[in-house]
């Protein structure tokens, strides 16, 4: 039996606090009734007979009197059923598209279950982005966490579109693969930016979109990522769809957090931040992932704001030590017109070595990797020794690094925001590239390979 406690012991913010409360559950679910109107939230913390309650929809127009406060007995679960695909909900997973309820064919805790790590798969097939400075140099493999580092006034909005847009499977799964997609903070015309893209460019009806408006209270924010990994979850490990999970922007969500965090009166620790914001985040990063037995597979794309384009920022700097990688975007990039504006020193993919190759890429995709990023660290080199004593005065060589590094970047790492370039393209424009420096400067290529693709007049395909 339920029982229902009248008034409040206290409303700080997103949260109240009731008292006398008896065999509550950390996380379970709670009705708030002021007059005719309900409210859902859910316990974050119990000391004795005191209850904290994060209140979804806001605290305001709560009194300490009137309220009445029922406990459900269960946690904050989300709908889940096929028909997810090609509709928009918001930050609790409840439809805003004006097309109906789902009816679900079950619900799930958002807080996930952990996966018993015996059971992970090692990730090794790769997802084809089309974007070339991702696919050949930072390659995304499948159930891998990648996020991206980007800044404020940086196009990060526009590569998750365009990544969603055109990500893809290279081995004839397409009809498995799906989009979970996840904005959390951002403003109604951002919100609407998201939306229409996928909608003119037709890929909404493989998008799951949750979306949670700057508008919307903070403690909302807090359970947008878990619904939509929830979704991905269940199209993964029980309809066997590989999911790409795209998260923006997972700084809004930290300051959410610290909001919050604030509110319940903790210590705070680096830039006011909970001292467990690293098992928070690991938290959401680590349900991405491949189990043995299963077909399916999560992938994450988080994307987060540095402040201040500060990488040791709490926020990214606890991202980096839990995912498998990062892509950077760079504000000069973005200055020369470069779009996407990708740093490819700074960027990486700890995962790339298992995934690319003979049988998964191309058999030259890890010399070729191997071989511009080693060209390209010598380019800034060089470009730092111009900076000294003039471009003019740089031997024959160093001049040809400097040309080699202006075409890698308006020809390899921009590219239009409808080009999408299949990763035969990407490596064959490498080579291209390759062939403006002597041949005796690539020393990551083997014989073999300088002989089959460098020495070619016509680049031959590949084994997929």
């Amino acid at each position: 039996m339920n029982i229902e406690y009248m008034g409040l012991k206290e409303i700080s913010g997103p949260l109240v606090v009731i008292d006398g409360v008896r065999d509550a559950s950390y996380e379970e679910m709670v009705e708030i009734t002021v007059g005719k109107q309900k409210r859902l939230g859910r316990i974050i913390m119990i000391d004795g007979e005191l209850c904290v309650i994060q209140v979804f929809e806001g605290t305001s127009g709560i009194s300490l009197e009137n309220t009445h406060t029922r406990l459900l007995g269960k946690p904050l679960k989300m709908p889940l059923s096929m028909e997810l695909l090609g509709r928009v909900l918001d930050g609790k997973g409840r439809p805003i598209d004006g097309l109906g309820d789902i009816y679900p064919e079950k619900s799930r805790d958002v807080n996930g279950e952990p996966i018993n790590p015996v059971m992970r798969e090692y990730p090794r097939n790769f997802i084809q982005t089309g974007i070339s400075a991702i696919d050949g140099l930072m390659t995304l493999i499948r159930g891998q966490k990648l996020p991206v580092f980007s800044g404020s006034g940086l196009p990060h909005n526009q590569l998750a579109v365009q990544i969603a847009r055109q990500a893809r499977i290279e081995d004839n799964e397409e009809t498995g693969f799906a989009i979970v997609f996840a904005a959390m903070g951002v403003k109604h015309d951002v919100a609407e930016y998201f939306r229409e893209s996928f909608q003119e460019s037709g890929v909404l009806d493989r998008v799951v979109m949750f979306l949670n408006l700057a508008s919307d209270p903070v403690v909302e924010r807090i359970v947008t990522p878990r619904c939509a990994l929830t979704a991905a979850e269940y199209l993964a490990f029980e309809k066997n769809m590989h999911v790409l999970v795209i998260l923006t922007d997972m700084t809004s969500y930290a300051e959410a957090l610290r909001e919050i965090s604030s509110s319940r009166g903790e210590i705070p620790s680096r830039k006011g931040y909970p001292g467990y914001l690293y098992s928070d985040l690991a938290s959401i990063f680590e349900r991405a992932g491949m189990v043995k037995g299963r077909k399916g597979s999560v992938t994450q794309i988080p994307i987060l704001t540095m402040p201040n384009d500060d990488i040791t920022h709490p926020v990214p700097d606890l991202t980096g030590y839990i995912t498998e990688g990062q892509v950077v975007l760079d504000r000069s990039l973005t200055s020369r017109g470069i779009y996407p504006p990708i740093s490819v020193l700074p960027s990486l993919s700890r995962l790339m070595k298992d995934g690319i190759g003979k049988g998964y890429t191309r058999e030259d995709h890890p010399e070729v990797a191997n071989q511009l990023f080693a060209a390209y660290a010598r380019v800034q080199e060089v470009r730092a020794l111009a900076s000294v004593i003039g471009e003019e005065e740089l031997g024959e060589t160093d001049k040809m690094f400097i040309n080699f590094g202006r075409k890698f970047e308006e020809r390899f790492i921009a590219q239009d925001f409808r080009e999408n370039r299949s990763i035969t393209d990407t490596l064959d424009l490498g080579w291209e590239l390759l062939r403006l420096l002597p041949e005796g400067e690539l020393d990551r290529l083997s014989p073999e390979m300088k002989e089959k693709y460098l020495k070619s007049t016509v680049l031959k395909g590949g084994d997929f």
